[in-house]
């Protein structure tokens, strides 16, 4: 692993060095400023992406003639290919270049989203949706790995994440927003939108991110491995996703986990024998990594399950529309807005782990305050007040769980712990959706709400937990 001071002669393409700036007033050069940019533009057409479609749905399926179970998987292709091809995309990252496969990948996902808004094919429309998930997972981990090995470890890696988490989160409340008012308008403005950000990033990429360095050694690829990862993650991802649906204890899923679990396994011994494997299985034996990844799932778990039961109280029981409970959501993004670009001097001066632990700390009240909804939406006493909290736990905790999982990370595996950290958010994200809607009784009453108010407080809890164990052990 390189060292801080080696990493600061790549981290500026300038080639001024960023170390010899003061740790509490960091300074970057236009040229680094952009390349930040670049990267945090590829999350944020990840955030838009997925909040966009969401809201979108109606009108394309009355357009094009879909079924309500078929145009679900306008989401659900582009989720399942998503979660599934991240660990292979982070891989790719590290071993066949970063800048390489974000530039393809980008470039793919640009025209995928033009051939999305001139489809009139419903099937194909929910293929391509498979496609740019697939893409979007080359993009993510390479653009997640190029920020951690540009910036170095300490006080401008964690200023580099706190930009970060704004696009993050400003990508997918604002989506909310912008994708209710364009379906509003045309569906395929939805699919529209994202390519000129796409353009911008594409030859942000090209103009600023430093050329790979060139290859010394041919990689061959371990197809054994990758067909056996990919296998069971697309699996693993579409039986935690369908759990709800189908039932826990049905054979489907009870059959989709166990399979899921024959092909890790598989994929773990291919590694363990293969001399090139795509992936070092020591890695998985870095405790913060590990310890990161699963508070991300537990977190992000929690989170979308508050979404969900904050949709179908304001959506389905109070009638409000998608873009109105984006308003109540406003305050979360205006939060991270406000805190993202201090994040990096309050992990400086308290630390990682204080800052992270504040942030786990307001989920917990947050969630209480779900338990107080009533038959008329309690505005400025319950749902503003719960989405500030909401937006300051996401402000200090995603931020501060990317800085801890890939610190002390070697360059060349941080587009795989990158993938990993984001694999875990999505597999989370599914698994607590999934549990919600199991907890809850299908009906309108607002009773049956409750059961999966206290399973996001669970989840809350227990990525406390975690770091607890973490810091005690």
């Amino acid at each position: 692993m390189r060292t801080p001071a080696a990493d600061s002669t790549d981290a500026a393409p300038s080639g001024k060095r960023p170390e010899a700036v003061r740790p509490d007033r960091v300074r970057w050069p236009g040229r680094l400023w952009i390349a930040l940019l670049v990267c945090s533009g590829v999350i944020l057409l990840d955030g838009l992406e997925n909040s966009m479609i969401a809201v979108s749905i109606p009108e394309i399926q009355r357009e094009l003639g879909m079924s309500a179970a078929t145009a679900q998987w306008l989401m659900g292709a582009y989720i399942l290919a998503f979660g599934g091809f991240l660990l292979l995309g982070g891989r790719f990252a590290d071993l066949f270049g970063r800048r390489r496969v974000l530039v393809f990948a980008m470039a793919a996902f640009a025209l995928l989203s033009l051939l999305g808004a001139l489809i009139d094919n419903g099937t194909l429309l929910i293929v391509s949706r498979f496609v740019k998930g697939m893409s979007a997972a080359f993009t993510a981990p390479a653009a997640m790995s190029l920020l951690t090995t540009t910036f170095p470890e300490g006080p401008q890696r964690n200023k580099a994440f706190g930009v970060f988490n704004v696009f993050e989160a400003s990508g997918y409340s604002c989506g909310l927003l912008i994708g209710g008012l364009l379906a509003a308008l045309n569906w395929r403005t939805t699919f529209v939108l994202p390519i000129p950000i796409a353009l911008l990033v594409l030859v942000g990429a090209l103009l600023v991110l430093p050329p790979d360095p060139p290859r010394t050694e041919r990689h061959r690829l371990d197809v054994g491995g990758a067909v056996t990862l990919v296998a069971g993650m697309l699996l693993l991802v579409f039986t935690v996703s369908s759990a709800a649906d189908a039932g826990w204890t049905s054979p489907r899923t009870i059959g989709g986990f166990a399979l899921s679990a024959l092909l890790l396994a598989a994929f773990v011994a291919v590694e363990r024998t293969v001399r090139h494997p795509l992936i070092r299985l020591g890695v998985l034996r870095d405790r913060n990594l590990v310890t990161a990844n699963v508070s991300s799932a537990l977190l992000y778990g929690g989170a979308m399950g508050f979404q969900f039961l904050l949709a179908l109280y304001l959506q389905n029981l109070q009638g409000w529309q998608p873009w109105q409970m984006a308003l109540v959501l406003l305050p979360a993004g205006l939060m991270v807005v406000l805190i993202g670009p201090k994040l990096g001097g309050l992990m400086d001066r308290f630390g990682v782990t204080k800052v992270l632990m504040v942030g786990l700390v307001a989920f917990v009240p947050c969630y209480l305050l779900m338990l107080r909804i009533g038959p008329e939406p309690d505005l400025w006493t319950v749902l503003v007040p719960a989405s500030l909290l909401w937006g300051l736990g996401f402000a200090l905790s995603i931020s501060a769980l990317m800085v801890a999982g890939t610190s002390g990370i070697a360059d060349h595996e941080q587009g795989l712990a990158s993938g990993l950290l984001t694999s875990s958010l999505q597999l989370g994200g599914a698994f607590g959706l999934a549990v919600v809607t199991a907890a809850i009784v299908p009906g309108t009453e607002l009773s049956m709400l409750y059961p999966g108010v206290i399973v996001v407080l669970a989840f809350a809890v227990l990525t406390l937990l975690a770091q607890l164990m973490r810091r005690r052990g």
